[in-house]
């Protein structure tokens, strides 16, 4: 089958292929078939054999190319984990800020190199804890942050000039940006010297978590005011981190997590534009997440498929000259909703795995989900399990050893297209409808999810998807594992801490900073100055958000069917 320059003969591979199918492979599936009628990931069918006629069209310099170099398939460092591994984070944030502290400080003597905090729900949603609907969430699952005062307590003792923080906040991600940045002022660190990232990412709130507040279009005003004012007075801090991964758990397909996010990037970008920024100003510290499942190969080949098709988008469509804006950087955190109540050890078997796939696709930060993250808030003991994990394969393993080590393989090639193919057809969509706002509300994306999940959802029921602990190899044995539980004593303690911050501020000054912020919101100059102002006179969040909430309201979903 090969030619006299070394490569392939298409027409040979054909007829071989050809009797391979007819013989060896016919006398095969007459003794037994195989195990199921279908084979799959989430995204495309998979095919029972990959040969070079699955990647006669890959054209390697334009398509594939070399690590460091445009269009990034191989990863976007010449040396990627040879010269640096990726950031170990692990999302942590429970009760009060005091408590915070003291695990992110656990964390850091474990070997951690970054931190990833998680905030209550009543944060999330710009509500203090004393308003009467946020009792029962109060540092449940995540850190209760009502004020400055909080925010001071929760980084005591942290050097934020060494530490990098991601903060997984949307809908107020500007407050507690703001709230970071002049915790950092009263450091001595300034702005411009803060590293780290916000999620910011409000519009897939709308279509897969649901801490939204504001409608849609000021919700994007508000994120891209954030952008650009990061982009000029902190350019280390990642001012947003579009996000797939809540696409993902939410029962998107890996083509349609791909898809939505770049519609939703796209619309970011465009809002920083119309407020005047330029491209190469803001592309370079867009950062990402997204989410790692199960199937290994569909995940190696979705990350290598993302940065190509960031490269192209950002060097074609918005003209982008400067390449690290071409770069597509993600972290990872591992698919939560892969996780299982039943025989919960098993998770840790599939983070690993899911950690594995991430590295091999060449992401730059991740944090793993524990194995009790099924039942609650992780243990100490979990967390560390998981770190553990991160370290044993970035040091015992030699998958750092190489760049791309998977690139090459017919599969993984020809699943890079494809993905990539798939996940272009929905963001043309998106584009077709208006853009990510507008087939928000129109509900298109809501309901392209929901068919996904439901359609998961049913595989698992009727087996046809296994998932081990749960449909198939169940058992009732098994050590019950320890549960974290928040203290019931967090919610009075938080009430009386923001009652005792009320009481000692300027009334005035706070008065004055939420007048200006609500004038800025009527307005359309940057908000980001106001925000900061009233986070100095230590208004609170719920008081922040009201402003804005007075202003534009807030948003009501449109009804699926």
């Amino acid at each position: 089958m090969t030619s006299t320059n070394g490569h392939t003969d298409p027409s040979d591979l054909s007829a071989a292929l050809e009797r391979w199918e007819q013989g060896t492979l016919h006398r095969a599936l007459d003794r037994g078939g195989e195990r199921q009628a279908r084979f799959a990931t989430t995204s495309t069918e998979t095919r029972r054999l990959y040969t070079p006629l699955d990647v006669a069209g890959v054209d390697y310099d334009r398509d594939v190319g070399l690590p460091g170099e445009y269009p990034y398939t191989r990863g976007v460092q010449p040396t990627m984990y040879r010269g640096r591994l990726w950031t170990m984070r692990q999302y942590a944030g429970f009760g009060t800020a005091t408590e915070s502290n003291e695990r992110f400080k656990f964390l850091l003597s474990q070997g951690q190199t970054g931190l990833s905090v998680a905030f209550d729900l009543p944060t999330q949603i710009g509500m203090d804890s004393d308003d009467p609907d946020a009792d029962a969430e109060i540092g449940q699952v995540g850190v209760a942050i009502d004020s400055l005062a909080d925010m001071e307590e929760m980084f005591a003792g942290i050097p934020l000039d060494r530490v990098s923080t991601s903060m997984t906040i949307n809908a107020p991600a500007s407050v507690l940006v703001a709230m970071y940045m002049v915790v950092a002022e009263k450091q001595g660190v300034p702005s411009a010297d803060i590293m780290g990232t916000a999620q910011n990412d409000v519009l897939k709130e709308y279509v897969a978590r649901g801490t939204y507040i504001y409608p849609p279009r000021p919700s994007l005003r508000l994120a891209a005011d954030l952008i650009t004012y990061c982009a000029r007075y902190a350019p280390k801090f990642n001012s947003i981190s579009v996000s797939g991964y809540h696409i993902r758990d939410a029962g998107a397909t890996a083509a349609q997590e791909i898809g939505f996010a770049f519609g939703n990037a796209i619309a970011y970008l465009e809002a920083c534009q119309r407020a005047g920024v330029g491209i190469d100003e803001v592309a370079p510290r867009i950062s990402w997440i997204f989410n790692t499942h199960n199937n290994f190969f569909e995940e190696v080949a979705k990350y290598r498929a993302l940065r190509r098709m960031w490269a192209k988008l950002l060097r074609g469509r918005f003209a982008a000259q400067d390449p690290a804006s071409w770069k597509l950087r993600t972290h990872v955190q591992t698919g939560g909703a892969t996780l299982t109540a039943q025989q919960p050890e098993n998770n840790i078997v599939r983070a690993s795995l899911q950690a594995l796939a991430s590295v091999l696709g060449g992401v730059q930060s991740m944090a793993l989900s524990c194995y009790d993250e099924a039942l609650a808030i992780p243990t100490e003991d979990a967390q560390r399990i998981a770190l553990r994990t991160q370290q044993i394969i970035a040091h015992e393993t030699g998958v750092t050893d190489t760049a791309d080590p998977l690139g090459g393989s017919y599969y993984v090639e020809a699943l890079t297209d494809e993905i990539e193919r798939k996940a272009q057809a929905y963001i043309d969509r998106v584009e077709d409808l208006g853009g990510a706002v507008a087939a928000i509300e129109a509900g298109y994306v809501q309901a392209e999810i929901q068919e996904a999940a439901v359609r998961q959802q049913q595989e698992v029921e009727s087996g046809a998807r296994v998932v081990v602990g749960v449909n198939k190899f169940r058992s009732d044995e098994g050590r019950e594992p320890t549960i974290f539980r928040v203290n019931t004593e967090v919610a009075r303690g938080q009430v009386e801490r923001l009652r005792r911050v009320r009481a000692g501020r300027d009334a005035a000054a706070v008065a004055t900073a939420l007048r200006r912020l609500n004038d800025a919101a009527r307005g359309d100059q940057n908000l980001m100055p106001a925000v900061l102002d009233a986070v100095r006179a230590y208004a609170t969040l719920g008081e922040i958000c009201g402003e804005l909430r007075q202003t534009w309201g807030e948003y009501r979903p449109p009804t699926v069917v």
